[in-house]
């Protein structure tokens, strides 16, 4: 690195762009994924359908079977109706008493087995339609559940990006022209990652007479002010050292390296008695200022 002064016509570190290509990357995942979760619930609603039908196909078949043997009893039972009543009218006498009467039975029979048949078709068919539907509607609202929930789930996501970039402060850096968006705490870090324009790397630095290594750059702490917020630095890059004296928390310190057209940014978040932690905001397009 040659200076630490800004480059005649330094690019400018506009970020509005990114964060609103950001934004909508992490929309277009959400959205992706709302539909992937949509797709599964396709699948198991047609996997259901499936299964109801042959829930249903194997009760048919089995009311069947039911029904053509009530059918079966209930023909052997007027069979025997009409043989009593034959006999009744080619009987006499006491002979002719007892015949009506066996056929009067038989025919209470064949109306109280027809009665049992009737009702034994309705019970059934009732109980089973009223099963496939106590199924069919836990299972579309499992469904409908599922999809409120993945809903929530993006729009809650969706909300929180937002509202953490919205919370990032822009600070004009040190170098003329340039401003950046500044995180303060973990969170706000986690969404300019995120966003993936920079590489950043996190640091905790403690006062020493040996320079620490933070990614491609060496930064010696000098001296704390605990009570204003306040560090000394010295930046060493392209073997060239550079003193930044008294600066604040959550001001970017902005620097020019040789393997890089846009600026470097050394963020401190916190100042501790000896010892600063913050973060390096490194560009990831690594191509020298010089090249044409």
């Amino acid at each position: 690195m040659n200076e630490y002064a800004p480059a005649p016509h330094a690019p400018n570190s506009d970020v509005k762009v990114p964060i609103l290509i950001g934004a909508v990357i992490a929309l277009l995942g959400a959205n992706i994924y709302l539909y992937t979760q949509i797709d599964h619930l396709k699948g198991d609603l047609s996997e259901f359908r499936k299964n109801m039908g042959t829930e249903l196909a194997s009760l048919r078949e089995n009311n069947a079977v039911s029904t053509q043997t009530a059918r079966r009893n209930l023909t052997t039972l007027k069979d025997e109706l009409e043989t009593a009543r034959r006999q009744a009218n080619l009987a006499v006498g006491q002979a002719k008493v007892e015949a009506q009467k066996h056929a009067e039975e038989l025919a209470k029979r064949v109306a109280i087995e027809q009665s049992k048949q009737t009702e034994a078709v309705k019970t059934e068919l009732s109980a089973a339609v009223s099963n496939v539907e106590k199924t069919a509607n836990t299972k579309i609202g499992e469904v409908s559940n599922n999809v409120d929930a993945v809903k929530t789930e993006v729009a809650s996501t969706k909300t929180e990006l937002d509202k953490t970039i919205t919370d990032l402060k822009r600070v004009r850096g040190d170098l003329d022209g340039t401003s950046s968006l500044v995180a303060t705490n973990g969170k706000e870090l986690d969404a300019l990652k995120r966003l993936g324009e920079r590489n950043y790397t996190e640091f905790t630095i403690s006062k020493s007479k040996e320079a620490k290594r933070v990614g491609t750059v060496s930064i010696t702490l000098k001296k704390t002010d605990q009570k204003r917020n306040k560090f000394t630095i010295e930046l060493l890059a392209d073997d060239k050292k550079v003193e930044k004296k008294d600066r604040n928390i959550n001001e970017p310190i902005q620097f020019y390296a040789s393997n890089a057209r846009q600026p470097y940014e050394i963020v401190v978040n916190e100042v501790r008695k000896d010892q600063i932690v913050g973060y390096l905001s490194a560009p990831k397009v690594q191509t020298s200022r010089n090249a044409q």
